[in-house]
């Protein structure tokens, strides 16, 4: 007797989602914050503080907020980008309350604004309004590739957010906020995004004719005249905002995300040696007629000096806090890291770290900035469509210049630029923006992760036929 059996070759090809996995991950991240969070209060009282409770289930509740909305709206996404964005932010929220603590904090407050006001409850307000924006991206963003069409729109929002603070009051020399009465925010956070989603979509239109060479000139192929336009016009938009708003950080996060994503697209060396050359012609240049920028190449370049120290000695107290902590560091909420002043738990928060725990946390924290980093380019490469591999390149290179900039500039290695660290340092506009950042690459990740869908069967199906004697 002979059966014949129909089956077919094609088959549906079921990825995992990895859902779990972030849970796991997140149960992690928010234990280890919450460990944080109880070894300064032991450290400095000798007790458990008492908000730990209320720290904890504030940071559980976001945590799970975030996992529900990944699982529901992005169930293919990357694993490890929330549960990194969650441990960065529960770290800073403990360094915040720790610094809170400080009595000579809380005498020159008290000296300077008449009162003191605590910054880790309004730092955990900001979270929450960032995981708010983070939920927004993955619900109303059902797909990165519509952000392609607002590719000229987005060019329009990044200038005017780049331009406004020019026309209000320099804080502490650069004019970087705009104020509205108590209500303030550092438009350049969302800048960096807003120009990651322009440059993706003009790179990928012009990548072909930015690639073209027209001679080769000591091992580099030269790029044509008429192709240098566009980055010469960037290039003197960095200027600009180095010498109108002596923002010395955003001009260099804004110039080197751009040649970055142009040698992305590109793959031309000689795009990487231009931009050098035009960033340190430019930055030598307005250095040599702006009082703000050659204060602080000076406070680089000796920070111990009369001079510098008569002006600030925050960069001098920075480098003694790193050296005081050692390899393992002081202990949390045994350091002296909030002599640094009132910028101790925003521009010099990487201080903090440094003296408390030592390069080793130090370390640990620069590696999960870079597993961020690294996960945002794992998605680039995973990304089926051009403009979302430029833009997670883009995005994960904006994050990781940031983080170069800020730890470069407070252990002396650049100047001081005044950016905030990413997820760890106060401010509202720094932990908006880069929630929405996390928001837009899980976005991504999940568009390239996703299985493609599986085909119809065909009645055209293979054939089998099994003999059964």
């Amino acid at each position: 007797m002979s059966v014949v059996t129909n089956t077919t070759t094609i088959g549906a090809i079921e990825a995992p989602s990895r859902r779990n996995t972030e849970l796991l991950m997140l149960v992690f991240a928010v234990a280890i914050s919450v460990f944080a969070y109880a070894n300064v209060g032991l450290a400095i009282n000798s007790s458990l503080p008492s908000g730990i409770l209320g720290y904890g289930t504030g940071l559980t509740l976001l945590a799970a907020v975030g996992h529900i909305v990944v699982r529901k709206f992005a169930p293919y996404a990357d694993p490890l980008l929330l549960p990194l964005a969650t441990l960065l932010n529960g770290i800073g929220l403990a360094l915040i309350w720790r610094l809170d603590q400080s009595p000579r904090l809380i005498q020159r407050a008290k000296l300077a604004f008449g009162g003191f006001s605590p910054d880790a409850p309004k730092q955990l307000l900001y979270s929450a309004l960032g995981v708010a924006l983070f939920v927004a991206v993955l619900v109303f963003l059902k797909d990165h590739r519509i952000l392609q069409r607002y590719t000229y729109i987005s060019m329009v929002v990044a200038l005017v957010l780049l331009i406004l603070p020019m026309f209000f009051p320099a804080v502490n020399g650069a004019k970087i906020w705009i104020s509205l009465g108590s209500f303030t925010i550092q438009p350049g956070e969302f800048a960096k995004i807003v120009i990651a989603i322009f440059f993706s979509g003009y790179l990928m239109v012009k990548r072909d004719a930015l690639a073209l060479a027209s001679r080769r000139f000591m091992g580099l192929y030269l790029p044509r005249g008429r192709d240098l336009g566009p980055i010469l016009v960037i290039w003197a938009m960095s200027i600009l905002i180095l010498v109108f708003e002596t923002d010395l950080g955003t001009s260099l996060l804004f110039f080197g995300l751009f040649v970055v994503m142009l040698y992305v697209a590109t793959e031309r060396t000689s795009w990487i040696v231009f931009g050098l050359i035009m960033s340190a012609v430019g930055a030598v240049g307005v250095a040599t007629f702006e009082p703000h920028v050659q204060e602080r190449v000076d406070a680089w370049l000796a920070p111990f000096s009369k001079a510098t120290l008569a002006q600030s000695d925050q960069v001098a107290q920075s480098l003694m806090a790193f050296g005081s902590g050692g390899t393992l560091g002081t202990g949390l909420g045994q350091g002296h890291s909030d002599l640094i002043g009132f910028a101790a738990n925003s521009d010099f928060i990487f201080a903090t770290v440094g003296e408390e725990l030592g390069l080793a946390g130090m370390m640990a924290v620069l590696l999960l900035y870079g597993l961020i980093v690294e996960r945002g380019v794992r998605t680039a490469l995973a990304a089926r469509d051009p403009f979302g591999k430029l833009l997670a390149v883009g995005l994960s290179s904006a994050f990781a210049i940031q983080v170069f900039v800020v730890a470069g500039g407070v252990m002396g290695l650049i100047p001081l630029t005044g950016m905030t660290m990413p997820f760890i340092a106060y401010g509202g506009s720094s932990v908006l923006a880069n929630w929405a950042l996390i928001g837009i690459l899980i976005r991504i990740s999940d568009t390239a992760r996703r299985p493609a869908p599986s085909p119809a069967p065909s009645p055209d199906a293979e054939m089998t036929q099994v003999v059964r004697p």
